[in-house]
């Protein structure tokens, strides 16, 4: 398994590279169209697992789509030396573990060596969600949210049955652990999702 990474800048959607201090940056073309738990879930600095399964009432599970250890240089906010990181690139889907619903597809970047080493061998060996084994193994964290915004969901459209011109929500933070950095994530979700449904009137 392998996953098209060819150095740890961090992209966001319309290409910039992020370096430096990071500020957050919001890309909404239609922010009156983004209801209040899609915003908690692009906003809220809490565990999407938690915020998924207090809304869906249904446990949420990993599935690993791809997962990659490798060595890259990185260009990131508290990592200045010029020498190769050791990286897990994976991505995965968070879906309900009774529904088999896809709800969030996540793509991320883990600093294995600034982890804690049973923290990462749960990660690597187990189907629990990254914020569930922060909860588990008691890790104290501190997430920096570098972008959000809303973009055409093309190839990734299939894991949720939605068109590929439909549009997903995404954001992108960095997450800190005993001052240092050790995960970014981009997580995604269809804008169509987590709609409220209007009753029928009677």
């Amino acid at each position: 398994m392998s996953i098209n990474y060819t150095t740890a800048r961090v992209h966001s959607k319309n290409s910039r590279t992020v370096n430096g201090n990071w500020q957050t940056v919001t890309h909404y073309s239609k922010p009156r169209d983004i209801n209040s738990f899609q915003r908690v879930l692009l906003k809220a600095n809490g565990t999407v697992t938690a915020m998924l399964e207090a809304y869906l009432s249904e446990p949420i599970q990993v599935v690993k789509l791809s997962e990659h250890l490798t060595n890259m240089k990185l260009e990131l906010p508290n990592l200045k030396s010029d020498k190769e990181e050791q990286v897990i690139a994976r991505k995965v889907l968070l879906q309900g573990k009774n529904s088999q619903c896809n709800f969030i597809y996540a793509d991320s970047l883990i600093l294995i060596n600034n982890l804690d080493k049973r923290f990462s061998s749960s990660l690597l060996n187990t189907k629990i969600p990254i914020g569930k084994l922060w909860s588990e193994h008691k890790v104290e964290t501190f997430k920096e949210i570098i972008d959000s915004g809303i973009e055409p969901a093309n190839e990734l459209a299939k894991y949720f049955g939605i068109e590929s011109q439909e549009n997903l929500l995404f954001r992108t933070y960095a997450v800190y652990s005993q001052g240092k950095i050790t995960m970014i994530i981009t997580e995604k979700f269809p804008e169509s999702d987590f709609v409220p449904q209007v009753p029928l009137a009677s």
